[in-house]
Formats: C-alpha cells, structure tokens, sequence
C-alpha cells in the first residue's frame, strides 16, 4: 500500500487511502482510542502532491462502449489532483498499485511524451480523423497542467493538422488556451463542455476541493463564448438526495453565462469509490448519509452501481426518470436542448514538414 497516510486533511476528497483492488493486503484505518480518526480533531498536514514522469508508447486512447460519445481520446494525466470524491476514474489508480482515495489526487502520473506521440500517430498513412475527446478520463487542465503545459501542448499539435477536439473540464485554466481554441472554432475544429456540478460554495469546496470554484467556472464559459468558442455545461454528476435539487439553476446558470447545450450524468460508483464516497458522506453530510445512499440505490436496482451499457450515465426507476424528466424541461427551457453541431473531420491534414520523407535507397 502507499505511504501516503490514512486520513485526508484540507484540500483533498477522499477520507483515507484504501488499498487498492489487485493489493495482496487490504489496510484499514483503525481507531486506537486516542481519538485520533474523530471528526473534529486538527487535521493533519497538508499532503503534498507528487508528481511522477511516465514513458508510454502511445497517446491516443479509442473505444467502442456503446454510450460514450466519442471513439478516440488523449488523458495526459493518470490521477487528478482536484479530488473529485465522486470521480468515476479514481479505480484507474489500481492498475498503477497504488489507492483510489488520497493516492488518486496527491500521485499524480504525467506523460511528458504525449504531444510528440501523438505527432507521430497522426502521420501515420493508416490513421482516421475522428474528434479527439480530451478530458475523458481524468482533467487536462487540473493544477500541475499549469506548469507542464501538456494539455496547451497536445492542442498546439491538433491545431498544426486541422484536428477536431472536444474539451471537457472543471477548470478555468482552459481559458488561457484561447488563443489556440478559438482560431480552432473558426473552422469547427474545437468545443470545450464545462462540467458544474453545484453552485453551492461549500458543497462544491467539499466534493471538489481543488477544482475552480462555481461562480469560476460560469466566468470561464462566459469567457470562451465571447471568443466564439462553442461552449456547453455538464451538471453531472447529479447526486440524488445532494445536489440534484440544484440542475435547473445550473443550466440557468449555465445559459445566462453564455452555454449553448447541456447535457447531465447521474453520478456513478464503481469499485473502490462505493466505499470512499460513503466515507466522505459520514465524514462531511452524517446526517444525511444513508438517505443520500438509499436515494442513489433507487436508481441502480438496489445497488450503488449498475455497470451496463445504456444505463450506468442514467440510472433506472421513478426517480432516475424524474430527473431525466426534470433535465428535458429546463434544457429547453433555457435553449440548451439543441444538438450539438458535429465538428469538421474533413480539415485533417499531416503538415508537409510532418511527413515522414522516403528513402532514395
């Protein structure tokens, strides 16, 4: 297991740092009567994030999973120090050995290799255009993008081939990009979708503790639309019994602030995060735990998770109909129940000084 310790402290998500799944030794944190896992102690420390350079050999990721919208993505980070507790990556970290809970956002993997990769992946005679989705896993723009410029990187090199990308995040660290996305939206290459899960300042500081604050995030889109940027609002993931009261003043919100489509996720627990959201839930909201557990389980068939296709982002039942019956009316409500345009894949092209030049002998 790391050694990253067992409780959370300001600035993070998770409580504590579970072992994770493919660990041969499961730890727990465990109370030896000094009191020291009450909620109310001083908090520890603040944990310093770590963040480590990884060799890969490719760069863009495809899929096939019926209810995803796009075929093709690019995560230059593996983990996310925003702290999303509710982050349906955080099992991602297992396959790197390491936890879910406070590994996932103070562990952070890099891929510093990643713009001259994927250089090299789109000259290949083979390739075929399809809108590359960044931020699919794991935020392109959390804080270390600030100093590593990967996400700026990768955008540089799409740019350079007429490459459609959609951008999806929860900071408002893409608005200093403009300058590359908006040339980009003049010829329908680029969209960035800004995910607002609340408006409420303490929820928000709570679930996402590093993330832009709300009233940050509705500047950004504001911003990218006044550069003709096409911009829309995810209010995902809606938590039943937490945050999902809030998805009508979020798309209002959203509209006011210049989004031009919306789209909502019900919040989703694989894995590991069952128990790591049920220990932020009775560390944060005690009172209102099991409720909030009962509520999500009335959209999962009794569960907390129900991994099929078609309706692991919507849920079923009553309740998870209401709230797709809630969505529909204020979307168009607000004018953000248009489809989204397709962008342009016809533009894509290998710059003549990227082609690999043919040997004379």
């Amino acid at each position: 297991m790391s050694e990253t310790r067992e409780r959370g402290g300001k600035g993070r998500g998770a409580v504590t740092n579970r072992s994770g799944r493919f660990e041969r030794e499961q730890h727990e944190a465990f109370d030896d009567g000094w009191g020291t896992l009450e909620p109310g102690d001083e908090d520890p420390p603040p944990l310093e994030t770590i963040v480590t350079a990884e060799q890969t050999r490719r760069i863009i990721t495809t899929n096939d999973s019926p209810d995803v919208p796009f075929d093709a993505s690019i995560n230059p980070y593996k983990g996310c120090e925003h702290g999303c507790i509710y982050c349906f990556a955080r099992p991602t970290h297992a396959f790197l050995g390491l936890s879910s809970g406070l590994d996932f956002e103070t562990r952070i993997v890099s891929k510093p290799d990643a713009p001259e990769l994927l250089r090299r992946e789109l000259a290949r005679p083979g390739y075929r255009c399809s809108v590359i989705a960044l931020g699919a896993n794991t935020d392109p723009y959390q804080p270390t993008e600030r100093k590593l410029e990967l996400t700026r990187r990768i955008l540089e090199v799409l740019a350079e081939h007429d490459h459609p990308v959609a951008v999806v995040t929860k900071s408002a660290l893409v608005a200093r990009d403009i300058d590359i996305l908006a040339p980009m939206a003049e010829r329908n290459l680029a969209r960035v979708m800004v995910s607002i899960t609340s408006l409420d300042r303490q929820l928000a500081r709570r679930m996402e503790p590093r993330a832009a604050a709300p009233h940050r995030r509705l500047e950004t889109l504001a911003a990218l639309k006044a550069a003709g940027v096409p911009t829309g609002v995810l209010a995902s993931p809606m938590i039943p019994g937490l945050n999902d009261h809030e998805l009508e003043q979020i798309l209002e919100a959203a509209a006011a602030a210049g989004a031009a489509t919306a789209g909502y996720i019900l919040v989703r627990l694989p894995l590991e995060i069952k128990e790591l959201f049920a220990e932020w839930l009775e560390r944060h909201y005690p009172d209102r735990a099991a409720r909030v557990q009962n509520l999500i389980r009335e959209t999962r068939g009794g569960e907390l998770y129900d991994p099929r296709f078609g309706v692991r982002m919507r849920g079923t039942g009553t309740y998870a109909d209401l709230l797709a019956r809630r969505f529909q009316v204020a979307a168009r409500r607000t004018g953000l129940d248009r489809d989204r345009a397709p962008l342009d894949c016809s533009r894509f092209g290998v710059p003549s000084a990227a082609r690999p030049q043919l040997s004379l002998f």
